[in-house]
């Protein structure tokens, strides 16, 4: 009897050591990092190219946003003062081009658009640079794709990955009340 308390006994300290916690599973992913690499190349390459249009385009003044996108202006408005704010209601006309001027979407086929500022869905790139311009005010911009479509196109007209110029004009902007506060 002595003899089977004493097994018990072994059995039941042994079997009580407590739960052994799970290790990690130990997985190398290079794809994240892969996909990262991939993106700084197309970068690189594509600001690239909007260097080399800048520099074989002597005839105007490139700026570069804060965003990433460099535009010149085609028509100026000094007497205006006051740039879209969120909210603000502007009237405006763009058209998507390649690199190489090739008409994707043109003015007329896009039409004049009411955009409420940051409210409503655009690619990136118009977003930010609706932001730059003065009413009655028109400049070319050039986007690198992370500010076009992106990885994912358009689903249409503009595939993976392709950087684009763009003409837009702000025909009107209307302030709503909290900008007129501020």
């Amino acid at each position: 009897m002595k003899l089977v308390l004493l097994i018990i006994a072994t059995i039941v300290l042994i079997g009580c050591g407590g739960p052994e916690p799970r290790r990690p599973i130990k997985v190398k992913s290079s794809s994240f990092n892969a996909s990262v690499e991939r993106s700084k190349k197309l970068l690189a390459l594509e600001e690239s190219m909007i260097n080399t249009i800048i520099t074989n385009d002597s005839l105007h003044e490139y700026r570069n946003s804060a965003a990433g996108a460099w535009y010149y202006y085609e028509q100026r408005n000094e007497n205006a003062t006051y740039t879209p704010q969120p909210d603000d209601l502007v009237t405006l006309t763009y058209n998507v081009m390649s690199f190489t001027n090739d008409t994707i979407y043109s003015q007329e086929e896009i039409g004049i658009l009411k955009y409420k500022v940051d409210k409503q869905e655009l690619f990136p790139g118009l977003r930010n640079s609706i932001k730059l311009l003065k009413e009655k005010e028109t400049a070319i911009f050039l986007f690198p794709s992370s500010l076009a479509y992106g990885y994912h196109g358009d689903n249409n007209k503009i595939g993976v990955n392709i950087p684009i110029k763009s003409r837009i004009t702000i025909l009107k902007i209307e302030k709503q009340q909290d900008s007129i506060q501020n």
